[in-house]
């Protein structure tokens, strides 16, 4: 921002007008939040003067929920990529979407593919497998050029290991973005960088700003000359996307009146006690801070099979480290004809289950739909129905799917409704909670590798484990790895 006069562009200086809210898991941060935007509300502020800046459009959306009105009064309540995408007059089409990368990646014989539909959630983490991708966005998270990164030496060189093919790839990503006149993520916050099109706001809001990275502090630094008062908040024993290129050093050291929210409305006192050991190992930047537990006892136990407890009953949560162990655990639900849930949806397969239902409901003499009728011909090919035959035994499918679907049906689950199980990797489910949850404390070896290259990676691998243990509300149970070699230690 040097070099400019902000008191001619009629803005005022930033320094005395930061606030900046930090908050431990369930002390109302968002509530906090929220119930400011309702004082300038009541104060007579127009809600388009004000900025609400989430880290997912669901966050976003659910900030606006809360305010309990319509979009279109709320235009800024979003991601901060969809404030740039629409400052700048941008459609879908306009955006390199999965498919792109993967279109390129054919192009430059690398394989490419998608965890998940990360435009559904607009952040700025780019989900796909290709490790040369993650690179180059990474470095331009930080904004550093794609040979600094490189130079870093954090990625695994068995994956990544001439900066030739590195350098290749990343030109040739610009010239597909050219020629096809694509933006990504990170090109929108430029653009709007060097433009002058963000309008002057009464108040901004960034919620979960210990996940910012550079790019975006640099917009955050321009946006602090538009507007009267800006409001941060997040918590930096949270920040576990540094991998990314969040840049949680900036967001401690900002200058800013600081608030601690100190009482959870989540967490019990077991696992309270539980989540001080990890950060108590956090030897670079933190805020010290202390925060107090509700009312609840609440149990921390070490378990060596998940066995020991009883997922019959009550809501629980899975969590792992890595994905590798997060398919096991699932095997192992499946093998013992659980009903689970993760990202990827449920753990039976749905169109299976309608169909069953359906024939079912043939064989005792009721009508179905077209739909009910061509959910069953999925399964049945022929005309070959018959009323004295179950569907178990005359569906054309894989027989241990069918099994596992059967004793599924027989446990009186509500198959219909969500799971009570719900899986999850620690980075996905950040932000959720359960009453129980289980927390494999399989640490794998890529994980411990990785690590050991800088304090800074031992850090943030002991806030991702606070981020795991501070997603139970009332239990607790820490599942041992099998070879405790590989085990991250409590």
């Amino acid at each position: 921002m040097a070099g400019l006069d902000h008191s001619r562009m009629g803005l005022r200086k930033p320094m005395e007008k930061i606030n900046k809210i930090y908050g431990p898991p369930g002390t109302g941060k968002t509530f906090r939040l929220i119930r400011r935007v309702k004082a300038y509300e009541r104060i007579g502020v127009p809600l388009h003067k004000i900025g609400y800046f989430a880290f997912t459009r669901k966050a976003a959306e659910e900030a606006r929920k809360r305010i309990n009105v319509s979009e279109k009064e709320v235009p800024y309540f979003q991601t901060i990529h969809a404030f740039c995408y629409h400052l700048l007059g941008l459609s879908e089409e306009d955006i390199m979407q999965p498919y792109h990368y993967e279109d390129l990646g054919k192009k430059l014989n690398i394989r490419v593919s998608f965890s998940d539909k990360y435009n559904e959630e607009e952040t700025h983490f780019l989900t796909c497998n290709n490790p040369y991708f993650q690179m180059i966005q990474r470095s331009i998270n930080k904004d550093i050029t794609i040979r600094q990164e490189f130079d870093l030496n954090e990625h695994d060189k068995k994956q990544v290991n001439d900066f030739d093919t590195l350098n290749h790839i990343y030109k040739n990503l610009q010239v597909y973005k050219e020629k096809n006149n694509l933006f990504d993520f990170n090109d929108i916050v430029k653009a709007v960088l060097n433009s002058d099109k963000i309008p002057v706001f009464k108040a901004i809001f960034i919620d979960e700003a210990q996940d910012l990275s550079p790019l975006q502090w640099q917009l955050y630094d321009k946006l602090k000359y538009h507007c009267e008062q800006m409001y941060l908040a997040g918590d930096d024993d949270q920040a576990i996307y540094a991998w990314a290129g969040a840049d949680v050093t900036r967001f401690v050291k900002e200058p800013a009146r600081e608030i601690v929210l100190r009482r959870s409305r989540r967490i019990s006192k077991a696992v309270q006690e539980e989540s001080t050991r990890p950060i108590n190992n956090i030897v670079g930047i933190r805020k010290l801070k202390k925060y107090y537990p509700r009312d609840h006892e609440g149990e921390s136990h070490y378990i060596s099979d998940i066995n020991q407890v009883d997922l019959t009953q009550g809501k629980w949560l899975i969590l792992t480290r890595t994905k590798s162990n997060l398919l096991d655990i699932m095997k192992d639900l499946k093998r013992k004809n659980f009903y689970y849930q993760s990202n990827k949806g449920k753990s039976f397969k749905v169109g299976m289950y309608e169909a069953a239902v359906a024939y079912t409901k043939w064989t005792l003499g009721e009508l179905l739909d077209d739909k009910e009728t061509s959910a069953v011909k999925e399964f049945i090919p022929t005309a070959n129905w018959d009323v004295k035959v179950p569907w178990y035994d005359k569906f054309v499918a894989d027989q241990k799917e069918i099994l596992y679907l059967r004793n599924l049906i027989a446990s009186k689950e509500n198959l219909k409704e969500k799971a009570r199980i719900w899986l999850s990797t620690i980075h996905a489910i950040k932000g959720g909670e359960e009453d129980n949850v289980i927390l494999s404390l399989h640490q794998g070896r890529t994980v411990q590798q990785g690590i050991k290259s800088s304090v800074d990676k031992q850090d943030e691998e002991h806030r991702v484990w606070y981020v795991g243990i501070t997603r139970a509300r009332n239990n607790l149970y820490k599942l041992r790895a099998k070879k405790k070699l590989r085990e991250y230690q409590l």
